[in-house]
């Protein structure tokens, strides 16, 4: 069985682990998108993404390919929004609910600040799974790579490995 990275980056933070996660771990890439994009850059960047993130919204998104039944191991990527995990994987997480009941599941969130760790508790209760078997909460890892990041992504991986 195999491994799956689905994640939702908006930044390009989020992907930036998801490729390396993908090289070391021989993962398959599952980018989850909305069908109607945030906006990136400004003010409505902040506001639209927190708004939708308090309020729990679950945007429509663009169908991924995902099928659960070719994976073992899920590891969930997502940005942090206003302290939870972004709108477009909460629709995704929903969506596959009883699908994941089933399987191995380790996440990683990227933020530029506080709230990672809240962040993936959110998202394990959402779930109302198992624990994660691995977390991994990384500062602008793209934007500022620093040997804490890369420790970190290590460590991950390395546990992954030996307890999958």
């Amino acid at each position: 069985m195999k491994t799956a990275v689905i994640f939702y980056s908006l930044s390009g933070n989020t992907a930036y682990i998801a490729e390396i996660l993908k090289d070391r771990l021989d993962a398959d890439l599952i980018w989850i998108r909305p069908k109607k994009e945030y906006p990136d850059k400004g003010l409505k960047k902040f506001y639209l993404g927190g708004k939708d993130a308090v309020r729990s919204e679950e945007p429509e998104l663009e169908p991924c390919g995902f099928d659960p039944d070719r994976y073992d191991l899920i590891i969930l990527g997502t940005p942090v929004w206003a302290g939870t995990f972004a709108p477009p994987l909460r629709t995704f997480l929903n969506r596959e609910r009883n699908s994941l009941q089933k399987k191995k599941i380790a996440a990683y969130c990227c933020c530029s600040g506080s709230g990672g760790e809240k962040a993936l508790t959110r998202m394990e209760r959402f779930l109302e799974s198992d624990p994660f078997m691995e977390r991994m909460v990384l500062i602008d890892p793209k934007e500022k790579r620093s040997e804490v990041n890369s420790h970190t992504i290590d460590d991950f991986c390395a546990n992954i490995q030996k307890e999958h």
